[in-house]
């Protein structure tokens, strides 16, 4: 079973202690995959919820990979704080040294480094410094919405850095084509040794159709926050356009949730909006079931793990171009697209779908074709666990 006490969670899928090899794809003895993740499962955002659902996809089977989570940081739940600090400068230390141990231990061993901007930088250039330091082999998984601008907002020395890392990792992954083509460019890469691995989730089968006619429920799930353009979100729902019609809405998820709340009083649609705070994957399953069609209307992201929820829930999905939406939407099959910050757009777009129940069974339909075609989890794990077995 996968557990994770926020330091160090592992999941065996063989006993066999011996070196590994590769043999028409699969490990035939135990080798081991350190997936460095920030936060762990639980703590780790996005990243966190991708990996848990990787390794939960592989239970039970028997690949010959022992994948073990190191979370370089610890939960940001005490962030400000100077215990927080040393609480995370210690796990960070102690990650460098599990790399540094599995690399001189000589035994079969990769590190799967999760990566984003800022000072996630920072911190993944010196694992990269330590695996190479001991011949450890590792990929990067970028989950920037914008790495490359990130990059370029640099100073020389750190893109000299940066730059060393990239080329020294066994394979780049990236979330979608757009990213593949601007690292191809700033790291004058081939595009062909940059690979991408859109975000998947779990089939939360069955999946309810809600009945037409009823009252449009509307779903946001996310860190409640400016960058997921929340503010936009209430405001378009608090707009004349959506007065007097049948609808209300959930936004799930952390975040400075009692300023929205009284965003949302004085917009004069508290009664409408539900805040139910952070959920576990069993509050999001029962707001999912219970809901018509997810909103999310972001400034900027990679790939979010809520619209891939939509998409397997069934939900109608409205949300803005960014990152790698455009290759996961197709506008007016599987979702309807608002350009970010945009408060008019997206008030027409809520009221489209509050107006016509046929409309939003015809792309929470779509959406779920969608999600079954790309982005069911087990297809992902498949593909990651080749990646690791091809580096071995």
């Amino acid at each position: 079973m996968l557990s994770d006490n926020g330091y160090i969670a592992r999941q065996r899928s063989s006993q066999i202690p011996a070196s590994a090899k590769s043999i028409n794809g699969q490990v035939t003895a135990s080798a081991t995959v350190l997936l460095l993740c920030p936060g762990g499962l639980e703590s780790g955002g996005g990243i966190g919820r991708q990996m848990g659902y990787f390794l939960k996809a592989q239970e039970g089977k028997e690949f010959g990979l022992d994948y073990r989570i190191i979370d370089p940081r610890g939960p940001n739940i005490l962030t400000g704080s100077p215990f927080y600090t040393f609480l995370a400068t210690f796990r960070f230390a102690a990650s460098l040294l599990k790399v540094g141990w599995a690399g001189l231990s000589r035994k079969p061993c990769l590190a799967h480094i999760n990566i984003a901007g800022r000072g996630s930088t920072v911190r993944k250039l010196l694992v990269c410094m330590a695996a190479r330091g001991v011949g450890l082999p590792y990929v990067l998984h970028i989950h920037e919405p914008n790495y490359a601008d990130d990059y370029r907002s640099r100073g020389r020395l750190m893109r000299f850095f940066v730059g060393r890392a990239f080329r020294g990792a066994g394979k780049i992954l990236v979330l979608g084509s757009r990213d593949q083509r601007a690292l191809a460019e700033v790291f004058q890469l081939p595009p062909s040794e940059i690979t991408i691995l859109p975000n998947a989730v779990p089939d939360p089968r069955p999946v309810r159709s809600a009945a037409p006619g009823a009252e449009c429920r509307f779903v946001f799930l996310g860190h409640l926050s400016e960058r997921k353009g929340v503010p936009e979100l209430l405001r378009a729902l608090a707009s004349p356009a959506l007065r007097g019609r049948s609808w209300r809405a959930t936004l799930a998820g952390g975040g400075p949730i009692d300023d929205y709340r009284r965003l949302a009083t004085e917009l004069g649609i508290a009664d409408k909006v539900e805040f139910p705070g952070w959920l576990d994957q069993a509050g999001v399953k029962a707001v999912c079931e219970a809901g018509d069609a997810l909103v999310l209307p972001s400034h900027a992201e990679g790939l979010a793990m809520s619209v891939l929820e939509g998409l397997s829930y069934g939900l109608a999905v409205i949300a803005t171009p960014v990152g790698a939406h455009m290759e996961v939407i197709e506008p007016g099959v599987s979702g309807l697209f608002v350009p970010p910050r945009d408060v008019d757009a997206l008030a027409a777009a809520l009221g489209r779908m509050i107006d016509d129940p046929a409309l939003r069974r015809a792309l929470g339909e779509g959406a779920r074709r969608r999600f079954l075609e790309k982005f069911d989890v087990r297809q992902y794990a498949e593909r990651l666990r080749s990646i690791h077995v091809s580096l071995m």
